[in-house]
């Protein structure tokens, strides 16, 4: 299974075009990806710098024929002309995979008065792959608050320990048609995205911190490359928006299980297409 994870920042690239087929494009020369996650989609925010298409998951749905394309909304406000159609920003997830459950999950906001914030959400699927079925997440943290990111950080490792709960404890449906489907969740996890969080800060070494009665997480690309540190993810071509310089702050985690899964873990240097830089991971 090969997987990419990307904040692609709505197509814009590090020159400020705005181009998300060519985004698609660029990930596609990468991968033949199985499984794409994306950060910072967008629906009716024309105003972003580049001016996105109105909404870019049905963008993606065109780009992307023969995949499912899922979608997880954080920021959800009105327009700004009285229009029907709202502003939302969010991540996406676009498989090929056999897709059973999806849940999407509002990340804690507590308040900060010292930094502008928005809400943020966690998009979780169980697909089906040939070593067995996976939950995969997509995220994307927030960046001006560090209460918040380890307020966040510590929800999602507490969705692994309830996902394993419910691996070792599962409800039988209540009948084929209805929505109380079986709760089991698979424990073998990866979660992604754009944690706005420097490679061996705070909220980096709690995520990975280990977790009881569920398998934690393992940065898969440090697993694959020991002693190393990553290059940078974000500000490599983009020295506009990262002028205080570039740094890693986007992670493909896998938990410990799938550790003898995995066969690469690597980070595009290349690639110009968005302010951040793509990773790509395949899996036995």
């Amino acid at each position: 299974m090969k997987l990419v994870s990307w904040n692609v920042q709505w197509g814009r690239d590090a020159h400020g075009r705005v181009d998300l087929q060519r985004t698609v494009e660029q990930a596609q020369h990468l991968a033949d990806f199985d499984v794409i996650c994306m950060q910072e989609i967008t629906r009716g925010f024309g105003v972003l710098p580049g001016g996105p298409g109105p909404d870019q998951f049905a963008e993606l749905e065109h780009a992307l024929s023969g995949y499912t394309v899922l979608d997880a909304i954080g920021a959800d406000l009105p327009s700004l002309d009285g229009s029907p159609q709202r502003r939302q920003f969010g991540n996406a997830l676009a498989t090929r995979l056999p897709v059973s459950l999806v849940i999407r999950h509002s990340l804690p906001w507590p308040a900060d008065a010292a930094a502008p914030s928005m809400q943020r959400v966690a998009l979780e699927a169980v697909v089906e792959t040939n070593g067995g079925a996976l939950r995969i997440i997509v995220t994307h943290l927030e960046f001006y608050s560090l209460k918040q990111r380890l307020a966040q950080v510590d929800e999602l490792r507490r969705l692994q320990q309830e996902a394993a709960d419910h691996a070792a404890h599962p409800a039988a449906a209540e009948n084929a048609a209805g929505p109380f489907a079986p709760t089991s969740r698979p424990v073998s996890a990866i979660v992604c995205g754009d944690f706005n969080s420097a490679f061996g800060t705070q909220a980096y070494q709690r995520f990975i911190a280990p977790l009881a009665g569920a398998p934690g997480f393992i940065d898969a690309w440090t697993a694959l490359h020991p002693g190393r540190t990553p290059p940078p993810t974000a500000g490599v071509y983009d020295t506009q928006q990262w002028s205080e310089g570039s740094m890693a702050c986007d992670f493909v985690f896998v938990t410990e299980d799938l550790r003898t899964r995995l066969r690469s873990c690597e980070i595009d240097g290349a690639t110009q297409a968005s302010d951040h830089q793509p990773i790509v991971l395949e899996l036995d």
